[in-house]
């Protein structure tokens, strides 16, 4: 007549598939299964506002935007320099945009000077564009590998030993 209910027994119920097992509690011997997890997102560009002066190098494997100024070298990934920022030093990225004012040498893969850039130093890019109404003073040299900084310095040839006969 009466039959016992399944309501508070535990374990999967009659209407229930069994759970599968998860990676926090793994089944001895089992081989852990890892769920894909989605790339993380890429943080924003750090900015430097206006109102910050720094003195010394800067280096980061990601975005900057310069608003202050800086004496300094910069290396970062991809750099911005703000229309009134000025920085004076060297500066190293993949790609540089300048909008305000540089003076020191400039080292990218793409380098672009706006309309309001102000730049005094050599440029050593792979690609480069000039904006009407650009400032530049220095050289431009064209490099496959403009980051790599050991190629940039150039060596003297070694001196000719004298001749034999004592011509020179």
């Amino acid at each position: 007549m009466f039959s016992k209910s399944k309501i508070n027994e535990p374990g999967p119920k009659a209407n229930e598939a069994p759970a599968a097992p998860s990676a926090s509690s793994p089944v001895p011997g089992a081989a852990p299964s890892y769920a894909a997890t989605a790339p993380k997102p890429k943080p924003p560009a750090s900015i430097l506002s206006a109102d910050l002066h720094i003195k010394g190098n800067v280096k980061t494997t990601g975005d900057i935007q310069i608003e202050g100024q800086i004496e300094g070298d910069i290396r970062a990934h991809l750099l911005t320099v703000g229309e009134g920022a000025t920085v004076k030093g060297e500066l190293v990225a993949d790609d540089v945009v300048i909008n305000g004012r540089i003076v020191g040498r400039v080292r990218g893969l793409k380098v672009r000077l706006t309309s309001t850039a102000r730049v005094e130093g050599d440029i050593i890019h792979k690609t480069i564009a000039i904006e009407s109404g650009a400032h530049f003073e220095g050289s431009v040299q064209r490099q496959d590998d403009p980051l790599n900084t050991t190629g940039a310095q150039k060596t003297l040839p070694k001196p000719m030993p004298p001749a034999a006969d004592g011509t020179a």
